[in-house]
Parts: C-alpha cells; structure tokens; sequence
C-alpha cells in the first residue's frame, strides 16, 4: 500500500480536526492561568495535571473529597443563544459546591468537553467560564480534554462535565453527625434555576408555551434566554467563610431532586428539618414555568430549587454571625426553619406553609 494516497481516509476527512483542537488549547492557556494555585506544577498540555500534595502537609490527617458532574440540557439553550462563556460558572458550581459541604477546601478540577466539531474560539469561550469559575471557587485548573465526535453530535452540538479534587481535616468534617435538635435552617438564595430540571423548563416553555429565548419577559426584565443562561452561584468561598467565623454543622447542596430531598441527605435518623416557605418569595422565573406547565408544586419543588441554591445548618447561637458574615460577603441569606425531633415523621425534611408574596 502506498505510504502517501490523496484518495486514502485520514482523521480529517472522518470529521476530526486536529489543528483547531491545538488552535483551542492555545486559546484557552491564558484562561486556565488565571487559575493557578502555588502548588499546581507544569503548564497546560501534558498527559496529566499535577497538584503538589506536599501542601496537605498543613492538615493534621487530610481527607480528600472529591465530586463529579455536569450541567444538564443547559448546554442545549447555551448552544442556541451562541453564548458558550458562562456555561463554565455552572460546571464548577455543580462540582465544587458538592465538595464543599463536607467543609472540604476546594483544590483542583479537570474539564471534559465533547464538541461534533472543533471551533476553537467557541472551545477557548467554555474554558474562559470554567476558569473564572474555578476563581469564584478558590480552586485552579490543572487541565482537561476536548474530544471531537463527529458523525456522532451535530456541529454545533457539545456537552461538558468536570471532577473536582478539594481537603478537610477529619476532625472538621461536616454533616450529619453534628446536627443536633433547635439547629436553624439558614438559606442561601440561588441566582435562578440553576442546572437543574432543564429538562421540564424547556418541555414547558418551549413545547407547550412555544416561547422563544429572545423574547422579553417583562417579570425579568430581560429576554427569556438571558434569563435560563443565569450562572448557577458558587458558594464554595461563602460556606468555607462560614466555618471559620461561627460554628457550622453541616451544608446541603441544592441541585436535582429539590431542596427538600438534597436537604434529607444531610439530615440525621431520628430528626428533621422543617423549612417554611413563607421566609422567602421564589423568583418569577419558578412561578412562570409552574403557570405555563400547570406544574403542581410538590412537582416544582421536586424539581427546581425554588429559589434556594445552598443551606447551612448551624446552632441557633450561631444564627447571627452567619448571617452577617454572608452578608459581608454579598450572600442574601435567612432563617428558614429548624432541626426537630423525626417523629412521625416519614422523611427527614419537609417544606411546610405557602410561599411569601
């Protein structure tokens, strides 16, 4: 067989581009830069990142927390606005913000980006989001992979995940063996949906409303795509505040399944949580998919976070510098209920009352 074959198959001509995917990694260099740490070794471009461990040094016995996750069919509305640099924000949310309730520092994280055609500019816009994610979080960004499927997702079509690494001393492990009876509920407000239950928001604004993303909503204030391409917050720095200016007993997460349900897995057998909805109002946009959908709120709730992105558990002698320190640092946040005996009880947490005008 001929060594050189103008007619032969290459990578290519398969649909695979090499030369915009190394275009790509010089594009996003000064992006994931940004996120370096003192202890992150090499540049962008080798087989593996490397995370000097000499820095866990510091911990008297270190546990390592690690978490896993993407955004959803959020991509898909990412995807038909043409915005590609926030989508980032909400990969390192889901990521981080998981490691974080255990108290874990934030370390490091890895990117996965499966696009059906390179366009560098495009790839280069996603990693600009993770890194300045990564910042928000505390974390760096020791590397990552973009894979190039053609033939299987569309031009246009991509999808991300991401792990991240972080630390806490094992005596500083939060969660559910620290809570205790008369414990307050305080909760974090979301930026908007968030990454989850996309699914639904795009059933019922799409499929059955037929609205579109460039059309103004006036309880927004903006159009409606604008309006689902809110970055998820990242509350990684807020919560570690947290725990070095008061006593907290643990975090829970507010992503698929709920508040109430993400709430339950940090509860403990034999208590509960009781969170009343009339502490706070849910933005219009959670109101506007109810109505469109003829959604029932146990649905809703179920499904969306409700306004809700993050909640600490803390003692009630606690409940006033954590309020303060979260508003020190920009975090609206409230008392939203309490840890009470299980009881009858067939879950361990509960929303109860109506929702405040």
């Amino acid at each position: 067989m001929s060594e050189t074959s103008p007619s032969g198959a290459s990578y290519a001509a398969a649909g695979v581009d090499i030369e915009a995917g190394d275009r790509a990694v010089e594009l996003m260099k000064e992006w994931v830069k940004k996120t370096q740490r003192p202890e992150v070794l090499g540049g962008l471009g080798g087989f593996a990142g490397l995370f000097d461990a000499s820095a866990l040094k510091r911990f008297e016995r270190p546990l390592l927390a690690s978490a896993t996750d993407g955004v959803g069919t959020k991509v898909d509305i990412a995807r038909q606005m043409g915005v590609y640099d926030t989508i980032g924000h909400d990969l390192v949310a889901m990521v981080m913000d998981d490691i974080v309730v255990c108290g874990a520092e934030p370390l490091f994280m890895t990117d996965y980006i499966c696009v059906g055609k390179v366009h560098p500019e495009r790839v280069a816009a996603i990693v600009k989001g993770i890194a300045e994610g990564c910042v928000l979080a505390g974390c760096a960004l020791v590397g990552g992979e973009t894979a190039e499927h053609p033939g299987l997702l569309g031009p246009d079509d991509f999808d991300v995940a991401g792990a991240g690494t972080g630390a806490v001393e094992a005596d500083q492990l939060l969660g559910a063996d620290r809570i205790r009876t008369g414990d307050a509920v305080i909760a974090m407000a979301a930026s908007g949906l968030h990454s989850n239950g996309y699914s639904l928001v795009r059933h019922v604004l799409f499929d059955r409303a037929n609205l579109s993303l460039d059309q103004h909503v006036e309880e927004f204030g903006r159009t409606l795509g604008e309006e689902l391409l809110e970055p998820t917050k990242i509350y990684s720095l807020d919560c570690l505040a947290l725990t070095r200016t008061t006593e907290v007993h643990a975090f829970s997460h507010v992503t698929g399944g709920g508040l109430a349900a993400n709430l339950a897995r940090v509860i403990p057998d034999g208590l509960h949580a009781v969170v009343d909805r009339g502490t706070w109002t849910p933005a219009p946009v959670f109101d506007l998919v109810g109505k469109r959908g003829e959604v029932e709120r146990l649905e809703l709730e179920k499904t969306l976070n409700m306004g809700v992105g993050m909640i600490a558990i803390v003692p009630e002698k606690s409940t006033d510098v954590a309020l303060a320190t979260l508003a020190d640092r920009g975090v609206d946040a409230w008392i939203a209920g309490e840890i009470t005996e299980r009881g009858d009880h067939a879950t361990g947490a509960e929303l109860v009352g109506d929702y405040a005008n």
